[in-house]
């Protein structure tokens, strides 16, 4: 197992779901945990769950003022390790119906928060020469999905953001790469399929049975190997600039 003992990891979207899953796997790993996000309760719960070398910070990662908050609520602790993981679903429905408030919310979040971390904390591992920024991405950004156009949209802008920015950071020591996960099982993909399901007409079980039935394995991955997976990347010194699938095998 990678060892991560002595690095300090930002986790955005950490009180919950994917955030919370790879908070664990890196805690594990022997990191020190920095769980990010906006609800304090959930942060709090997700810390006393692990314990020691955990840290929770409240901040909105699409509200400039809080991510400069969150850098100096930071101090001098020497972050090498930056999850970008906070998102949102966004609505389900046709490009046509989709309000204009509700597409920008969806960018606010997954794209630009996404920059604004970045901007707020590679300063420091450029100065050292040395860190790993991954980028939570989805399969969903590479491949049709009907009535998810601001959230496809959104991620396939991670990508993009991911693959420049290796780039622009990769000579100065720091690795940047995106994880796209394809579906997760838990209550995120339970909702897309009961909205599904009502769109359609059909049932949850069908929805989600047509959902995973591009998938190799005929299954979602879980949570807990999108954490491991984050792991696995870190122990991987040479990967810079790409984007990692993980799908169970989904078709793109």
């Amino acid at each position: 197992m990678t060892d991560l003992t002595g690095r300090t990891a930002v986790i955005t979207g950490g009180g919950s779901g994917l955030g919370a899953a790879i908070a664990r796997s890196l805690h594990a790993a022997g990191a020190t945990v920095v769980l990010v996000g906006r609800d304090e309760r959930k942060l709090a719960a997700v810390a006393a769950e692990l314990g020691p070398r955990v840290r929770a910070l409240s901040c909105d990662v699409a509200d400039a003022a809080s991510v400069d908050a969150l850098r100096t609520a930071l101090g001098d602790t020497e972050v090498s390790i930056l999850v970008n993981n906070a998102g949102i679903p966004g609505p389900v429905a046709a490009l046509t119906d989709i309000d204009v408030d509700d597409w920008d919310e969806v960018f606010a979040v997954n794209v630009r928060g996404t920059f604004l971390l970045c901007k707020a904390l590679l300063p420091g591992m450029i100065a050292r020469g040395d860190g790993d920024v991954i980028n939570v991405a989805s399969v969903s950004g590479k491949r049709p999905l009907a009535h998810r156009t601001p959230y496809c949209a959104s991620k396939m802008a991670v990508i993009g953001l991911t693959s420049t920015l290796a780039f622009e950071v990769g000579p100065a020591g720091v690795r940047v790469n995106s994880l796209s996960p394809g579906p997760v099982a838990g209550p995120r993909m339970e909702r897309n399929f009961r909205l599904e399901a009502e769109r359609s007409g059909s049932s949850i079980d069908e929805a989600e049975q047509a959902f995973v039935s591009r998938a190799a394995l005929g299954r979602m991955v879980t949570e807990d190997e999108v954490g491991q997976a984050v792991v696995a990347m870190l122990g991987m010194p040479g990967m810079c600039g790409a984007d990692v699938d993980l799908s169970a095998g989904m078709v793109a």
